[in-house]
């Protein structure tokens, strides 16, 4: 996987009409695009946080991930909706295109959206801010790839700030 790869969107956006915070992405992993499912990479930490936080058990399945998110008003989509970019890796994207994240929020009742990782959130303000109107929450990326800068426990307490918009 040395070279750019264009690389479509196939997951559906995680949401229903009681979705009152949004946590944006960038783009699935290959990992995740493998599961069908957001965060599925085995050593992403998402899942074991949203798990600490909300003191539940770790959710295993696609609908137990969704379940939980549901249950706690959470809209999980991704930033893109297509680009070109070097297997995993955020700081490979090109030639973008965005999801239409301004229809999804007619939908729902949300009101703040979080994004995780600094290429999301640059991509967010550059690309979906002048759409939508609501100013992104950076949140750091919960990636592998991440480990070095923040631990599990410090991500938790990163994360815990979502917990007053919910």
């Amino acid at each position: 996987m040395n070279q750019l790869e264009k690389v479509e969107h196939t997951l559906s956006p995680i949401y229903d009409t009681s979705s009152k915070i949004l946590i944006l992405g960038t783009m699935p992993s290959p990992k995740s695009r493998e599961a069908g499912f957001y965060y599925s990479h085995p050593q992403n930490r998402f899942w074991k946080i949203m798990a600490a936080l909300f003191n539940e058990e770790l959710p295993i399945t696609n609908q137990q991930k969704e379940e939980m998110m549901k249950k706690h008003h959470i809209a999980l989509w991704d930033v893109l909706k297509s680009c070109e970019i070097k297997g995993a890796d955020d700081n490979s994207i090109t030639s973008v295109e965005v999801n239409a994240i301004d229809l999804l929020l007619k939908e729902t009742s949300i009101q703040k959206i979080y994004t995780t990782g600094l290429k999301a959130t640059t991509l967010y303000k550059k690309h979906c801010f002048k759409d939508t109107g609501i100013a992104s929450i950076y949140l750091p990326s919960t990636s592998p790839a991440n480990c070095r800068n923040y631990n599990l426990e410090k991500l938790i307490e990163e994360y815990r700030c979502i917990l007053k918009d919910l």
